[in-house]
């Protein structure tokens, strides 16, 4: 199989067959994550009452409640009429989560494509299943797997392939320090996993070595 330009044309002519992707209740209590970001900045002995800091523990309350609630989306997808079955990729799709372990943010880009099967999606969905996905305490390699898998499940593809290559700041803004470091995880699903040539193909577009 040979790289070639990755085809984004398809016929829209048949009727959309969304499936809607809802995020679970949040439940969140703005006023007592405030409470709990100002007793936070107390123990660790964070002066609060300068003008720059009286509203920190609002907008520290406001801002996590942003970063973990999973924006709301139609997942369209339509027949794949054309029998298309080469790859579709979207590549560098930027994204940002929160490492669940010392909740300070990562981010990058995230390469996803399928091989199609009976359905193909509509291509901004690729993006908004990452972000979906990322809006929750995370692990990079959780997170890759997880959106291999829940393309895997919705389409029912041929294959499915996912690479996020991301900087973590608690990586590089504590500890360690390794400033400019990034980590790569991948998650190859199907064809793209177990043919060598499409495994290629799909390396070779999202700029990644085999």
């Amino acid at each position: 199989m040979t790289s070639q330009p990755v085809r984004r044309e398809y016929s829209l002519r048949v009727a959309e067959s969304p499936l809607r992707v809802v995020p679970p209740p949040s439940g969140i209590d703005l006023d007592m994550a405030e409470r709990a970001a100002a007793d936070l900045l107390d123990a660790l002995k964070v002066d609060r009452n300068t003008e720059g800091m009286r509203d920190t523990p609002r907008r520290m309350a406001r801002a996590y409640a942003e970063l973990f609630t999973p924006p709301e989306f139609d997942l369209t997808t339509f027949p794949n009429d054309e029998g298309y079955d080469e790859l579709v990729l979207a590549r560098s799709i930027p994204m940002r989560s929160v490492c669940e372990h010392h909740l300070l943010p990562f981010t990058g880009i995230a390469h996803v494509g399928y091989l199609p099967g009976a359905r193909i999606l509509g291509l901004s969905k690729l993006a908004r299943v990452v972000m979906h996905l990322a809006a929750r305490p995370q692990v990079q390699e959780r997170l890759t797997k997880q959106i291999a898998n829940w393309l895997d499940e919705q389409l029912s593809p041929a294959g499915v392939g996912v690479v996020i290559e991301a900087e973590h700041s608690c990586m590089t803004l504590r500890g360690v320090q390794a400033t400019g470091s990034s980590t790569v995880t991948s998650a190859l699903l199907g064809t793209l996993r177990d043919d060598p040539r499409s495994r290629q193909e799909f390396f070779a577009l999202t700029g990644r070595a085999t």
